[in-house]
């Protein structure tokens, strides 16, 4: 099965919301990335987009900010319940701080490895290649992870903006 295949519907539609945020996020000169956090019956309780402006925070990537604000509404055996979508892998950094929010599930479109193939070098975005799963198999409790999915989506987001 891949993992296009293990999205639900509910799945695809909060997916979407990802990327029409992070559209408007490019639009508006931000970096095209974004996050939402979703409780287990399907609300949607946070949404957030890359937070390296204005203030040129290079650690201000949407995943962290969300879970940085979750973390401190809400406590680890209710997040272990969410779901974080975001239209890029989350960076180790990122995954790191969802894994310490308590994060239980996590679904992600563009991979880390896409990703950095689009930006390269980028001085704004040094991406790593290192995939979110190996930050997440190195710690103590599971966090179930579903991606790339709906890559293609993803990547568009990107086009010219890194030019």
């Amino acid at each position: 099965m891949t993992e296009d295949q293990k999205l639900s519907e509910q799945d695809k539609t909060f997916m979407r919301r990802t990327f029409e945020l992070a559209a408007d996020a490019r639009d508006e000169g931000i970096h095209p990335f974004s996050a939402i956090l979703v409780d287990g019956e399907g609300n949607i309780l946070m949404e957030q987009v890359n937070g390296y402006l204005p203030d040129l925070d290079m650690t201000g990537h949407a995943e962290r900010v969300l879970m940085t604000r979750a973390s401190k509404a809400y406590r680890p055996d209710f997040l272990k319940t969410c779901t974080m979508y975001v239209s890029a892998e989350p960076c180790a950094m990122c995954a790191g701080s969802a894994y310490w929010a308590g994060l239980g599930r996590l679904v992600y479109s563009l991979s880390e490895h896409s990703l950095k193939q689009i930006t390269g070098n980028h001085p704004e975005n040094p991406t790593l290649d290192l995939p979110c799963r190996t930050v997440f198999e190195s710690g103590q409790r599971e966090v179930e992870i579903i991606g790339p999915v709906m890559e293609e989506e993803g990547a568009k987001l990107h086009e010219g903006f890194w030019d």
